[in-house]
């Protein structure tokens, strides 16, 4: 069978199976598990795969990869999807929404899993066009607890020649596939900021030493760091979420904390930010007599580097859909981050992005909102995009 003819069969056959993957997702989506707890969802994957001859590997804790060896001999090529939820109680009223509160797939990682499981049914059908060995990375704690280093840590990418992955993206029509050449996504670093004074009443400041006056004084400066201190045509943001002093309206509280992230594409600009934001508290700390300290990436926290798609393996992909009903567009660079990064590290590939803004449907709110959905219509497009990648050395002898 000719690459041509494969390319149409999987795009058709993608179509044929929408049901199935439209259910999975929502059974997954119903049932959402946070990261390094994806256990259920890690066993539904895992007995899917086995169903359908795929050995299977666990990984990460909770993650699971299939590996398919083809019939005839070429690279190791890796397909990656994440499987975690995020603490955020839904908002949708739809049948399918989540049934665990507090818990949500409010980035379509749901979307991701089920797209890739519908993949693997198409390339077990044509195994025998397959050239090498297949790895599909079910991948669990996207969100912040970097899965993707504890599967690169466990050597899972040491053989791998090129990896793909596939993120469902609001800012992008419905049905239309982005990525870019270079870098894509942002570095994502997390900081908490401490400040001990001296409480007291209200009415009395000056009888304190108020750590809230010296949070707010370091939260502005902090902001001058971005507007002062960087070439402003660098990509860079720092945000600071958080802020926690005293729980009563007439009490100066002892103790204060500031939390926050600084996202940058450039690694110089990370490593000024790094030593900039302690000596930056240090200096307000000894003008206003209080105590102070930083801390970078506590607890399951991984800095995540910024994700650098690889030129030709972009290229590689824009030459598979020519032809093809699937529309691929440049897309800017995005400040979010995402643990992709890591493989990217470690072997060529890159990252792609599948629209699914349909404001007719009302499919219109951000990512991590509660009103987070998906447009179903464009999922047999991932499934498809998955399967085509999947035969990657095919399309690119």
């Amino acid at each position: 069978m000719n690459a041509k003819k494969l390319k149409q069969l999987l795009i058709q056959e993608a179509k044929e199976i929408e049901s199935y993957v439209i259910n999975t997702r929502r059974y997954i989506h119903m049932r959402p598990e946070t990261a390094f707890e994806e256990v259920k969802t890690r066993d539904l994957i895992e007995a899917e795969l086995k169903k359908l001859d795929f050995d299977t590997i666990r990984t990460a804790r909770t993650g699971v990869i299939g590996v398919l060896n083809g019939k005839k001999t070429g690279p190791t090529i890796a397909l990656r999807a994440d499987t975690d939820a995020l603490n955020l109680t839904e908002e949708n009223d739809v049948e399918y929404a989540s049934t665990i509160p507090g818990k949500m797939h409010a980035c379509g990682h749901d979307a991701h899993t089920a797209m890739l499981l519908g993949a693997a049914k198409l390339i077990l059908k044509y195994r025998n066009q397959l050239s090498g060995t297949l790895k599909l990375l079910f991948q669990p704690a996207e969100e912040g607890g970097g899965g993707g280093k504890l599967i690169c840590d466990e050597g899972h990418l040491d053989d791998v020649d090129k990896i793909f992955g596939i993120h469902v993206w609001r800012e992008l029509e419905a049905g239309i596939i982005g990525s870019r050449k270079g870098a894509m996504l942002a570095s994502a670093d997390a900081f908490i900021v401490s400040i001990t004074g001296k409480g007291g009443h209200a009415a009395a400041p000056h009888q304190t030493i108020d750590p809230t006056a010296v949070l707010v004084d370091i939260y502005n400066a902090l902001q001058k760091i971005v507007s002062r201190e960087i070439d402003p045509f660098s990509d860079v943001i720092i945000t600071t979420p958080v802020m926690q002093a005293s729980d009563a309206f007439n009490v100066i509280p002892r103790e204060a904390k500031l939390e926050g992230t600084f996202r940058t594409m450039d690694p110089k600009i990370r490593d000024h930010i790094v030593t900039r934001i302690p000596e930056i508290v240090q200096g307000y700390c000894k003008a206003w007599r209080c105590e102070g300290s930083v801390t970078f990436n506590e607890g399951d926290m991984i800095p995540y580097p910024p994700l650098i798609n690889d030129a030709q393996s972009v290229d590689e992909v824009i030459e598979i859909l020519k032809g093809t009903e699937l529309s691929y567009v440049s897309m800017d660079p995005s400040m979010g981050g995402e643990d992709f990064a890591f493989y990217l590290q470690k072997t060529k590939g890159a990252f792609l992005t599948l629209g699914i803004y349909n404001e007719e449907k009302g499919i219109t709110s951000p990512h991590h909102h509660p009103h987070f959905d998906v447009d179903e219509a464009v999922l047999w497009k991932g499934t498809a995009l998955y399967a085509l990648l999947g035969f990657y050395s095919l399309f690119n002898v």
